[in-house]
Formats: structure tokens, sequence, C-alpha cells
């Protein structure tokens, strides 16, 4: 009766999150933040952990989205943004592959955790992954949208006494940093704040076990975002797939320019582009998110 229940439960979820991540994809596709196979991508995540993870985590896919899409209008006319788009491998308009990079992660821990329910030490660590994981995409794209306004030109990760241009794969500046640390955070504090929320609604009995540890998990989505930024800058420094725009005479992500001249490679792997580097760094991120869970609370 009780797994009965639980299931009933999951599947109401599930079609709740389809309903829900489908009108706020069609709402971000007509102002622009999602494109066509976007709104699939967000209707894919936003589902599946809405559904697996409960009303908390899709709060927090929420929170991210929301913040994201108005921090990539946020002075989208300034100069030095516009610069910098122009060596990035997609535009402000988050398609089905940039989706899936970002909240693919979480989907699946999500589902994860659920499927381990009955392993309460298991579950509550897979669900604090999840957690991490999205601090780590937030974080990345608070660190990308407001450091590239930065009036100091960036340091590359692996050379810090070398300036790049900004929006330079492996780029980091002061304010890039700030912005990675307070988008970690926020989606700490937004679970600290949903769950408080969530709690006086529906009980404590039904809130999930991470819960009860706030100041365990505004700590480890913090490190773990900030964690998952630096490795996404990493990566980008060193081994993500970039190429030379003759036409542009610059360093860009872009395999092609928009009338389709092939760009020149110049190093990385040539698959692994800036949705997988994404997808890595968000991984990494629940990762350390797990593992802070685990060693400051023992699991419980």
């Amino acid at each position: 009766m009780v797994e009965s229940t639980a299931i009933d439960a999951v599947l109401v979820r599930l079609v709740l999150g389809l309903f829900i991540s489908a009108g706020i994809g069609l709402l971000a596709y007509r102002r622009r933040s999602l494109t066509r196979s976007g709104v699939l991508g967000a209707i894919i995540t936003g589902t599946l952990i809405f559904g697996f993870g409960g009303w908390i985590a899709g709060l927090l896919l929420i929170a991210f989205f929301v913040s994201s899409s108005l921090l990539s209008h946020f002075k989208e006319d300034n100069a030095r943004k516009q610069r910098a788009a122009e060596t990035f491998d997609k535009g402000g308009q988050r398609d089905l592959a940039q989706a899936l990079a970002n909240g693919g992660a979480a989907a699946g821990l999500a589902a994860l955790s659920w499927l381990t329910r009955e392993t309460p030490t298991t579950s509550s660590a897979l669900y604090a992954a999840m957690i991490g994981a999205l601090a780590a995409v937030n974080a990345d794209t608070w660190a990308t949208e407001l450091g590239v306004l930065s009036r100091s030109s960036p340091r590359l990760i692996t050379q810090p006494h070398k300036r790049v241009a900004p929006g330079t794969s492996g780029g980091i500046t002061a304010l890039g940093t700030g912005a990675a640390t307070s988008g970690a955070a926020f989606i700490g504090l937004c679970y600290v704040v949903f769950t408080a929320l969530y709690r006086a609604i529906a009980g404590s009995a039904d809130a999930p076990d991470a819960s009860s540890h706030f100041l365990a998990v505004i700590v480890a989505a913090s490190i773990a975002g900030f964690a998952g930024s630096l490795f996404d800058s990493l990566l980008g420094a060193t081994v993500q797939a970039m190429y030379y725009s003759e036409k542009r005479g610059k360093e860009t992500e872009k395999r092609f320019e928009r009338d389709g001249t092939p760009n020149r490679p110049i190093r990385g792997w040539p698959w692994l582009n800036n949705d997988w580097v994404n997808f890595l760094a968000s991984l990494l991120g629940a990762a350390v998110a797990a593992a802070i869970w685990v060693a400051t609370t023992g699991g419980r």
C-alpha cells in the first residue's frame, strides 16, 4: 500500500511537472530565452525533476532558469557583452542540447534519489548531489553573464599572468568569480526558503530528509557550485574544442560561422563542446555536494 501510494504520488507530480514545464517553456520561447528545441529540453528536464525530485526540486529548477534567463538579457546591449557573445558557440536562446546539458544531470539524480528512497542514506546523498548539479550550472551561468561585464581583462585560469579577451573559454575575473559564488549560494538559499515553505504547508513529515540540515545544504551548494564553475573554466582553458575564425580574426567556440564558413581547429578534443563542458561541470558539482553532505551529516 505504501509503495502504491508513492508511485501514485510520483505519477501525479510527473503529470503536473509536464504541464508546468511546458507552460514555462512556451513562455520562455515567447521571451526568446529558448528555441523550439529548447522548449522540448525544458519539458524533459522539468518533468523529471518535478516528478522524481518533488516540488522543492522543481522550484529550484525554476529559480535557476528564471535567474539565468534574466541575466542573459541583463545589459545585453553592453559592448563588452556583445563582443564576448561573438565567441560563444550559441546565442542567448538555449536549445535542446543546452537545456539537457544544464538540467540533465539534476534530472537523472532526482530520478535516482527517488528510486533509492528505501535506502535513506543513498537517497539523501543523491538528492544533495542534485542540488549541487543545479548550483554548478547556476554558478557558471552567473559567472558568464556577469563576468563579461568586468572592466578588467580576464586572466586564463591555467596561466593567471596571461590576460585574454572577454568571453575567452577559461578566462576568469574577480567579478565573474564573485558571481559564480553568489549563483551557487543562491541555489542553496532557495532550497532553505522553499523547504521552509514546504514544511509549513505540507508538514515536516513530508519534507525531504535533507531539509533538517539547512546550513550543510547552503555550504555544500556554495562550494559545489563554485567548484563546478572552476572546473568548467579549467576544461575551457585546456581540452574544450576551440577554433580560429579567419573571418573575424579571433578564437571562438564556434565550429562554423553563421554563413556556414568552417573555422580552423586550434586545440581541444573535437567532441568536447560547451554543452559537454557544462554537463561535466554539473556532474563535478554533484559529486562535491554529495561528498560534503555525507561528510558533514553522516548521510542522515
